[in-house]
């Protein structure tokens, strides 16, 4: 069976799941090649030893580097810090103090991530590491303290989007454009929790940073992976990458698998099969900004430029555009010019190694001449935390990947993505504006989605799984539920809360009298997007203590399904049923219903994969012993500690 790279990659890191080639849909363990960890190690420490565990698994898996919250030398954030550094000096894990640059920036520089592997991190930007032909991929902190006990975390396979770039980029554009570009012109959900694959001749004028840039940005642009194939470009960065290291006396890999890569590199299967592509021709691609406050709306910097917005902060920080390429286009266009006294200008270099490069060249202090303040290789603005964030009524201009409302400072507050360049002289111009006047019309969409319909397949049920799932249909017909709408946030941060009184407040803001007309045994069906939002449990625990079995839905979102999973919570995607609910219930999102309850069974057969309604059958991703175990065991951490041999 043909493979996308996702599934070779996952195959060739299978540590269980389903006894033929991985597909889509299907539910696995992985033992990943390396999983990194940041400030929120804390957390994962005390998930690890709450599980009873006491000795990592696998010391060479991990890496902590300390990059969040850095400017922070409160005592308690120091002692914090402290903890870490001497849990990792105990396990024996690599470390990397604040300072010395963002976890990602590390992971990439110093050798953690090669082709063909498989790497995670507890962070959303995990996606970075595709730009060298890895599968890089976020979870969750209970994820990660699975890791560290076991070597292994549960994963279900996303489906492969393939987009095809054609052309070079024209002067002036970058691969921060290129991302931006796609963010806005495939902003209705077509790759969310997917696997973009990006290939086509135009891949091989793309420089490593560039890559870099985009693989990390298609986390804002809704996919779990976002990969390069490995070339010259490639190659040619890992050899400087290994020549670094090993003048500090580390060798990370081979010149031996660096042959092999050269002549044997990763790449998908001719007749792999892809749910979709996207096509874009890179010589249309022009400066754009995103913004302000999403990333979905992108518009060409010709156009902002004739609006002349007034900045009072801009940035150029964070993993995704602060490289020693980016901080040198910058200070191309500063040199010789200041900072406009209505601007504060922030400045902050992915690594300590960044910036000592920098410093070297020349780069850095050309940055500082013009009026840039520096801040330490962190995180820092880009998340709120430190000096420099945007104040009530502000309008901040940025390098930085997210721009979400409030994320940089006030809420009251606008801010706007861009190039390093685009950022660099709206500093100097105090307004948001390129450094040249740039040409090229707008590229077009070109999206093509092909039927991928799932097959049903019979599987062994474990002892203590249920074969099957009987109960009344209850159908949520809108989209994006979120998890606000199925837990309130009146109820989130409340400790007193019993299961009975979740019971009756469970999906209390999507519709007040769902707890009063549902009951014990219900199957929900919800759209696509079910549980998009913030990552509170209680969303899925909720569910369980109302005494549902599980949720049905088009698509969910994928934190949302981590959480079910790792509290033991049956979720299924069936998106051809959703469709058909519509259709037979006569259209139920223009009659603006709610909660629709037929009255019908509907039948859930986990042994074949396949869901029964009105006498019609809707099969599914069959539920393999990952999955399964999961479930019976109530949750990972259970799970976790029965293989460890721990009582809970």
């Amino acid at each position: 069976m043909s493979q996308t790279m996702v599934e070779k990659i996952a195959q060739s890191h299978l540590a269980e799941g389903p006894k033929r080639p991985l597909r889509a849909g299907d539910f696995v363990s992985i033992r990943p090649y390396r999983v990194m960890t940041h400030d929120n190690t804390s957390a994962v420490m005390s998930k690890f030893k709450g599980i009873g565990a006491k000795k990592i698994h696998n010391p060479g898996q991990l890496v902590f580097a300390l990059d969040h919250d850095i400017q922070n030398q409160d005592e308690a954030n120091l002692k914090k810090y402290r903890s870490i550094e001497a849990f990792a000096k105990e396990q024996g894990v690599d470390f990397y103090p604040a300072g010395s640059g963002i976890g990602h920036q590390i992971m990439v520089e110093r050798g953690y991530v090669v082709p063909a592997s498989f790497v995670v991190a507890s962070d959303s930007h995990s996606n970075m590491y595709g730009a060298l032909g890895a599968v890089g991929t976020p979870i969750v902190r209970t994820d990660a303290a699975s890791v560290w006990a076991t070597g292994e975390f549960w994963w279900q396979i996303p489906r492969s989007i393939r987009v095809i770039l054609e052309g070079k980029l024209r002067p002036g554009a970058t691969g921060k454009d290129v991302i931006i570009t796609l963010c806005g012109l495939y902003n209705h959900d077509e790759v969310l929790n997917a696997a973009v694959e990006f290939s086509g001749p135009g891949v091989g004028s793309l420089s490593m940073d560039a890559r870099l840039s985009i693989a990390n940005m298609t986390t804002e642009w809704g996919p779990l992976v976002g990969w390069f194939p490995v070339d010259e470009v490639t190659l040619a960065y890992l050899r400087g990458v290994r020549q670094r290291l090993q003048a500090t006396g580390v060798e990370r890999f081979s010149e031996k698998q660096l042959e092999n890569w050269a002549s044997n590199p990763p790449r998908p299967d001719h007749a792999a099969s892809y749910a979709a592509s996207i096509e874009l021709d890179l010589s249309e691609v022009t400066p754009h900004v995103s913004g302000p406050d999403t990333v979905q709306v992108a518009s060409s910097l010709t156009e902002l430029e004739k609006r002349k917005i007034p900045i009072q902060k801009a940035y150029l920080v964070s993993c995704v555009n602060s490289r020693v390429t980016d901080l040198e286009a910058a200070a191309a266009v500063l040199r010789g010019k200041k900072v406009a006294s209505s601007v504060k200008f922030y400045l902050s270099a992915a690594s300590r190694w960044v910036q000592e490069e920098a410093e070297r060249r020349g780069i850095w202090q050309t940055l500082v001449d013009a009026g840039a303040q520096p801040l330490p290789p962190g995180c820092g603005p880009c998340i709120g935390l430190g000096t420099g964030l945007l104040e009530p009524g502000e309008v901040g201009i940025s390098a930085t990947n997210r721009n979400f409302k409030g994320r940089m400072g006030s809420r009251d507050a606008q801010c706007y993505l861009a190039s390093p360049e685009v950022v660099a002289a709206s500093a100097v111009a105090g307004y948001i504006r390129g450094p040249y006047e740039v040409k090229g019309r707008e590229p077009m969409r070109s999206y093509t989605e092909f039927p991928v319909l799932a097959t049903a397949e019979r599987v062994d049920i474990l002892p203590g799984f249920p074969e099957r799932v009987r109960g009344r249909l209850v159908f949520l017909p809108e989209d994006n539920i979120n998890t606000d709408a199925i837990y309130g946030k009146d109820y989130t941060y409340r400790d007193d809360m019993t299961p009975e009184m979740m019971a009756k407040v469970v999906m209390e803001n999507y519709d007040p009298q769902f707890a009063r007309r549902t009951e014990g045994g219900d199957v929900i069906v919800g759209g696509f997007n079910f549980g998009t939002g913030s990552s509170r449990e209680q969303a899925v625990t909720c569910l369980k203590a109302k005494g549902l079995p599980m949720v049905i839905a088009a698509s969910f979102s994928q934190t949302y399904l981590r959480n079910a999973y790792n509290n033991g919570f049956l979720c299924v995607e069936i998106p051809e049923l959703v469709k058909r609910l519509r259709e037979q219930l006569r259209n139920p999102i223009a009659a603006k219903e709610k909660t629709i309850i037929p009255g019908e069974e509907i039948t859930i057969d986990f042994t074949s994969g396949v869901a029964r309604w009105r006498g019609e059958e809707f099969p599914f991703p069959a539920l393999g012993s990952v999955p399964q175990s999961l479930v019976i065991a109530q949750g990972v951490e259970n799970l976790v500690a029965k293989r460890l041999g721990l009582a809970r």
